[in-house]
């Protein structure tokens, strides 16, 4: 089931993305984020700026979020895209159904002009996933 985020999600999303600080390149960070860290994280993501989870049998699989792109007025009509699944999850279309109901959201928002994301080298997996949603490298 996805839906948007609520606050007792934050745990959970919070694991997800620390995995992947652990064992991935994805996030940019070197340390783990605490639970005060991505809540406020977490509070930054009102109106346009959405934030999904996908919940199986009352565990998070995953979550997704359209997030500010730069700080300068001219971008503005553009957000950035991120996509994190736990392990387990991986490769059952949990990145797919989060990044489509996230890519309607945002289709429907006449104010947004651009979806943009950034993927570290070496991911093609969601590279593949990216481009069989209509990215586009640049």
């Amino acid at each position: 089931m996805i839906r948007i985020a609520e606050r007792r999600d934050i745990p959970a999303m919070t694991e997800i993305y620390n995995e992947q600080v652990r064992n991935g390149t994805a996030t940019f960070d070197l340390e783990e984020c605490s639970i005060e860290n991505r809540t406020a994280w977490f509070e930054a993501h009102t109106g346009r700026y959405v934030l999904l989870v996908d919940e199986r049998e009352g565990e998070i699989a995953g979550y997704a979020s359209l997030s500010q792109y730069r700080v300068k007025p001219a971008y503005d009509p553009t957000v950035e895209l991120s996509v994190y699944v736990a392990p387990q999850f991986r490769r059952q279309g949990v990145g797919r159904g989060l990044m489509e109901d996230l890519l309607a959201r945002a289709r429907a928002d006449e104010s947004l002009h651009t979806v943009v994301t950034v993927i570290t080298e070496g991911n093609a997996v969601s590279c593949r996933l990216h481009e069989s949603l209509g990215f586009v490298h640049c």
